[in-house]
C-alpha cells in the first residue's frame, strides 16, 4: 500500500496536521493508523485533558513571580499569541464547513485565577497590573471583595472563613475545548474528502528506505492481519505512544530523549445542584516544589451539550505512556543512549519525586481536605475520582545527564520524511502552531509557496499580535463571530458525565 503522508495516532495534533496539508496539497494521499477504536479517544478526550483552552488567562505558572516581586509575562504572552492561532484556523474551518458544529467543542467560559493569603494576593494584583494593559488581555479585571467572590463564586464562598484574604483575577473571555469533538469533526471531514482512516490498527515498525520513504508495519488488531504501508511522510502524533515509535524509527535526532509518564486523577461532581452553582474555569497555585502540571483548578467542562464539574489534578503513577499502553512502556524506552539523560534527571528532580510520593500517599479524605481549599464544605459523597489521561513528559539530554521539561518538543529527521510530538501541556490548545512548524521544518522548500494559503487561514501568521492591537482587534472579532462565542451558551439541561 502507498500514500503520500502516514498520521499514527487520532488524536488532536494527527487530525490538524492532516486537515492542513489537505488544504495545502488537495492531491495528496492521507492514510491515518489508530490503534483504539475510535478518535480522539486518548489525551484529546474530554474526560482525559482539562480542556482549558490554554491562552494564559488564569494560569498562574505562566506568570512568575521574579526575586524582585515582579511578574514576568513573557510566556503567558506567547501562550496567548499560540492559542489565537488555533482561534482562527478553527474559525477558517468553521466557514468552510470542515467544522460544521463549534458548540460541539468550544463555548465559553470565564477564564479565573484565585488565591489566598496576604502574599499570594499581592502577588494576584501585580500579575493583573502587568496582563491587564495588554492587548491580548484587555478586559481582564481583579477584585479583593467578599461580595465580589461571592457573586461570581457562590460553591466557593459558602462556608469559607474570609478573614484569610482573598483575590481572583478574572476575564468573561475564556473558552472551554473538547478537544476530541474537534478531533472527530476535523477527521470526519478529512475522510469525507478521500483520506484513509484505518482504526483498531497498531504501528509496529518503521524503516527508511533508500529513495528517503518509510515501509511502516502495522497490524490489525482485530484480525491479527500484518502489512506495510510505504509513504513519502510520516508524522507521529501518538501522544505518549510517540518515544516508542520514534525511537524505532532509528533517527538520530531521537537520540538521547527519554520519557517520564504521570497519571492525573480528577475528582469528578456527581452533584447536579453543585454543577449549577459554578460555571468558571478556576486556577490556583502549585504547592511550594510541585510541578507545573500540578496547578489546581476548579474547572467547568462542557460535554456534549451538558455542564461538568472537576477538580484536580491529583498526581497517580504508571510505567505506561498511555491510558491503553502496557507496562513495559517505560522500562522498555530506556536505551543506551538516553540512560545518563534518565540516570541524571532521577538525581535531580528530588522536588517531584517527593510530590509524587505524596500523592500516591493520599486517602480519598486527603482529596478531599485539598479540594476544600476551593469548595470549603466539599463533603465525599458529592465527588467520584476518575482517571485522566497519561502525560509523558521530556527527558532531554542536557551533557553527561538530562533535563526534565513540562513543555512541548517537535522531533524531525534532518531530511524532513518524519516528525513527531513530544511532551504534554498546553499541547492541545496549540495544536495548530506546533503543526505549522512541523510543516516548516519538514517542508522548508514548498513552505514558501504555502503563505498564501496559510495566511487565508490563520490571517496573523508571521504578524505578532502583541504588537499590532488592530489586528488582533480584527481577528478576535473574526473569531468570536465565527465560533459562535459572542452569543450566550444555552443552560446545559443536566450535567455531564452523571
Amino acid at each position: 500500500m502507498k500514500t503520500d503522508v502516514v498520521l499514527v495516532g487520532a488524536g488532536i495534533m494527527s487530525a490538524t496536521l492532516g486537515v492542513l496539508l489537505r488544504q495545502l496539497q488537495p492531491e495528496w494521499s492521507i492514510t491515518l493508523v489508530e490503534k483504539l477504536d475510535a478518535a480522539g479517544a486518548e489525551s484529546s478526550d474530554p474526560w482525559n485533558n482539562a480542556g482549558t483552552g490554554h491562552s494564559a488567562l488564569c494560569e498562574l505558572n505562566y506568570t512568575p513571580q521574579a526575586a524582585d516581586g515582579s511578574v514576568d509575562i513573557t510566556k503567558a504572552v506567547g501562550v496567548n499569541e499560540k492559542f489565537q492561532i488555533s482561534r482562527q484556523f478553527w474559525s477558517y474551518a468553521v466557514e468552510r464547513g470542515i467544522l460544521p458544529e463549534p458548540r460541539e467543542f468550544i463555548n465559553p467560559i470565564p477564564h479565573m485565577s484565585f488565591v489566598h493569603g496576604a502574599d499570594d494576593v499581592e502577588y494576584l494584583g501585580k500579575r493583573y497590573e502587568a496582563l491587564a494593559g495588554h492587548p491580548l488581555f484587555q478586559g481582564m479585571e481583579f477584585s479583593t471583595s467578599e461580595d465580589e467572590f461571592s457573586r461570581r463564586l457562590p460553591l466557593m464562598a459558602r462556608g469559607r472563613d474570609f478573614s484569610d484574604p482573598v483575590a481572583i483575577n478574572w476575564t468573561d473571555a475564556g473558552t472551554d475545548v473538547n478537544f476530541g469533538a474537534l478531533s472527530k469533526q476535523l477527521l470526519a471531514n478529512l475522510g469525507r474528502d478521500g483520506a484513509t482512516l484505518t482504526f483498531g490498527t497498531k504501528v509496529t515498525g518503521l524503516k527508511q528506505l533508500s529513495d528517503g520513504s518509510w515501509t511502516v508495519g502495522v497490524r490489525n488488531l482485530r484480525s491479527r492481519e500484518e502489512y506495510s504501508i510505504n509513504a513519502r511522510f510520516v508524522f507521529v502524533g501518538a501522544g505518549g505512544g510517540a518515544l516508542p515509535l520514534l525511537q524505532k524509527s532509528g533517527i538520530p535526532e531521537a537520540k538521547g530523549y527519554g520519557g517520564f509518564p504521570v497519571s492525573g486523577e480528577f475528582l469528578r461532581c456527581n452533584n447536579d445542584e453543585l454543577i449549577a452553582q459554578h460555571a468558571a474555569k478556576v486556577y490556583g497555585k502549585a504547592g511550594v516544589g510541585a510541578p507545573p502540571m500540578s496547578v489546581p483548578h476548579l474547572d467547568t467542562r462542557v460535554i456534549g451539550g451538558k455542564r461538568g464539574l472537576l477538580y484536580g489534578p491529583y498526581a497517580g503513577w504508571s510505567p505506561k505512556f498511555l491510558k491503553s499502553g502496557k507496562f513495559t512502556d517505560l522500562p522498555l524506552s530506556v536505551k543506551p543512549n538516553n540512560l545518563m539523560s534518565m540516570v541524571g534527571v532521577g538525581l535531580t528532580e528530588f522536588g517531584l519525586t517527593k510530590y509524587l510520593i505524596g500523592e500516591l500517599a493520599k486517602s480519598e479524605e486527603g482529596r478531599i481536605e485539598t479540594l476544600a481549599a476551593f469548595v470549603p464544605d466539599a463533603r465525599s459523597e458529592d465527588w467520584e475520582l476518575i482517571t485522566a489521561g497519561q502525560r509523558v513528559q521530556v527527558i532531554k539530554r542536557d551533557g553527561m545527564g538530562g533535563t526534565l521539561e513540562f513543555g512541548t518538543a517537535v522531533l524531525n529527521s534532518a531530511d524532513g520524511t518524519i516528525a513527531g510530538l513530544l511532551g504534554a501541556s498546553p499541547g492541545a490548545s496549540t495544536a495548530v502552531h506546533a503543526m505549522l512548524d512541523v510543516l516548516e521544518r519538514c517542508f522548508p522548500k514548498r513552505f514558501a509557496g504555502w503563505q498564501s494559503k496559510l495566511k487565508e487561514m490563520v490571517p496573523s501568521l508571521g504578524v505578532s499580535l502583541a504588537d499590532d492591537k488592530a489586528l488582533f482587534d480584527e481577528v478576535w472579532k473574526w473569531t468570536d463571530s465565527a465560533l459562535q462565542l459572542d452569543v450566550p451558551a444555552p443552560t446545559p439541561a443536566q450535567p455531564a458525565g452523571v
